[in-house]
């Protein structure tokens, strides 16, 4: 990976040496391990045979494979394998250390690319929010990236993403106030959606079931190449989620 900003991301080279895989547990996961020229890579792979898009998924600063909202992540595995969509939960090396995070979303690029795939979207959490928008800059095979309660760090050129962007982020967030989310919608170039949902915590949790529903409408959308409108929609707590075309 090489970037031009180094306050965002530095100048990182890594290469995806060796994959390995676990067998498949009743859902379809695998573990798998990416060796890489700068360490090995943990995550949980759910393949669907034949499918040619597939869906990267990073948590915050912690790591882990799980996700917001009570494990969001799994759930979407679940929800999106009908639509021919793999995921690949990936965990960091060096949690907390953007440039390295963004290196690891990159290798899981690569790795996807070689299994495949053709066209790929990011989802993030909180500090992985601000990777996936980097990571998605980066990467031309990224056809869209969403980012949940952000933190600024690793945004400031969200302008060059050039590709469809949905933010979410709960009016209550006390740990990263949703006022990034929308420093980063004004900055950013359309398309691009902001969702902010009210009553809802930095994690999430509240609007769990609101925020499966959208992700599992919006990214089937972006892979197809539908057309997203650019626009800003605000959810009470208990808001059917409209569908965002």
């Amino acid at each position: 990976m090489t970037s031009q900003d180094p306050g965002d991301a530095g100048d990182i080279t890594l290469r995806l040496l060796q994959v390995g895989a676990g067998p498949q547990d009743e859902t379809g996961a695998m573990p798998l391990l990416l060796r890489t020229s700068r360490g090995d890579i943990n995550a949980v792979f759910h393949p669907v045979e034949g499918g040619t898009a597939a869906l990267i998924c990073v948590s915050g600063a912690m790591g882990g494979v799980d996700g917001p909202a009570g494990a969001l992540y799994p759930a979407l595995a679940v929800g999106l394998a009908p639509a021919g969509v793999s995921v690949l939960r990936l965990d960091y090396r060096q949690p907390n250390v953007f440039e390295e995070c963004v290196a690891d979303v990159l290798a899981g690029c690569s790795f996807l690319k070689g299994i495949g795939a053709s066209s790929l979207a990011l989802v993030g959490h909180s500090f992985g929010a601000a990777v996936v928008i980097k990571a998605g800059e980066l990467a031309p095979i990224v056809v869209a990236v969403c980012s949940m309660s952000p933190q600024l760090h690793g945004t400031r050129q969200v302008e060059n993403l050039g590709k469809p962007l949905l933010l979410i982020h709960g009016a209550a967030d006390t740990v990263l106030d949703h006022e990034a989310s929308e420093d980063v919608y004004r900055r950013a170039a359309d398309p691009k959606q902001i969702v902010l949902l009210a009553d809802t915590g930095h994690g999430l949790m509240q609007s769990r079931k609101k925020i499966e529903a959208l992700l599992l409408e919006w990214l089937p959308a972006r892979f197809a190449g539908e057309p997203m409108e650019s626009g800003r929609s605000e959810w009470l707590a208990d808001d059917t989620p409209p569908f965002l075309s």
